[in-house]
């Protein structure tokens, strides 16, 4: 049975507002934290408007018309911080927007706070043959996954404290339909033909579906066994980043131009040009263990890795048209 109300952060963002569609066609009552309503522009739905989301909002009187909080809204993860102190400005939003928002959601009456957290809580990658699980002790290695590991902790002393029950989401990378950055990249690379040096990486990494993670999302918002609980989510395959590539390709329509390029060069070269981090993502590992997520909710992925990478690869070329 679904609440009556879900009060929704970040309703404009890559997940959020797929996360309001989805509310809606299910006929959920909704009501949106937004910057800037235009970004919404064609959809009716209750909205409060704030300047900045950090430690000072007051949420007023629309938390107490709400049963369920869905926390989307961060400061995201970017390559190159400009900020003289990320830490602190991380900190600002995913750990003081966040516990300032719990605690008003708690004094409110709110039953159940569902918290979209990070992958980078547990760390930043595998040894191949194993991966992350849910109870994993966290292992942040930048300002953005220890912000969203202090937000976590926090909203555990809450739940303690208030007995509103709080459940953390730990998404891997989303991909899907509007994706940007590294992903993008790849499937315009792929789109025009151009040869790519990433033939022959044996690496696994775990990704997730945007409507996966949304799925698991709704899942979480009635389900009993959720309260209390951390989940990792992905599609439950794993793929190497050759792999991913020649079904990207394969979804794009196009041929997959892969050169065998050994995996070792390319660390090394992208350490001469001070690109380790991306290094990281295209040669490494990072693997997640879902059986928690699939045991504790009787959850399975409704959508698999080629089915949405058909679903993304179509959005990207009706897109590249207009």
């Amino acid at each position: 049975m679904m609440p009556h109300s879900v009060f929704l952060t970040g309703a404009s963002g890559f997940v959020g507002r797929a996360i309001l569609d989805r509310l809606q066609a299910d006929d959920v009552s909704v009501v949106v934290a937004l910057r800037h309503s235009s970004k919404l522009l064609g959809v009716s739905v209750p909205s409060v408007r704030f300047e900045a989301f950090d430690g000072d909002n007051d949420w007023g009187s629309s938390l107490a018309q709400c049963d369920v909080v869905i926390h989307s809204a961060a400061r995201v993860h970017v390559m190159n911080d400009t900020e003289v102190d990320p830490l602190a400005a991380f900190r600002k939003v995913n750990v003081q927007g966040t516990l300032n928002l719990a605690r008003q959601a708690a004094s409110a009456g709110v039953k159940r706070f569902i918290f979209i957290s990070s992958i980078k809580v547990n760390g930043e990658g595998t040894t191949p043959g194993t991966a992350y699980t849910a109870d994993d002790t966290p292992a942040p290695a930048d300002p953005y996954g220890i912000s969203k590991m202090e937000a976590e902790q926090g909203l555990w002393e809450i739940a303690r404290a208030t007995g509103m029950e709080v459940v953390v989401i730990r998404p891997v990378l989303v991909y899907g339909p509007g994706v940007k950055a590294n992903f993008l990249s790849m499937m315009r690379w792929l789109d025009k033909g151009i040869p790519l040096p990433f033939g022959a990486i044996d690496n696994r990494r775990s990704l997730v579906a945007r409507d996966n993670l949304v799925d698991l999302v709704v899942t979480c918002i009635a389900h009993s066994a959720a309260a209390g609980q951390t989940f990792l989510v992905s599609d439950g395959e794993d793929l190497s980043t050759t792999g991913l590539l020649r079904k990207m390709a394969k979804a794009l329509d196009k041929p997959a131009r892969l050169l065998p390029i050994p995996s070792w060069v390319l660390e090394s070269g992208a350490r001469l040009l001070g690109k380790r981090a991306l290094s990281q993502r295209l040669c490494g590992s990072l693997q997640v263990d879902i059986s928690k997520t699939r045991s504790l909710l009787g959850w399975v992925p409704p959508i698999s890795v080629d089915e949405a990478l058909k679903i993304t690869a179509r959005h990207f070329q009706e897109s590249s048209k207009k």
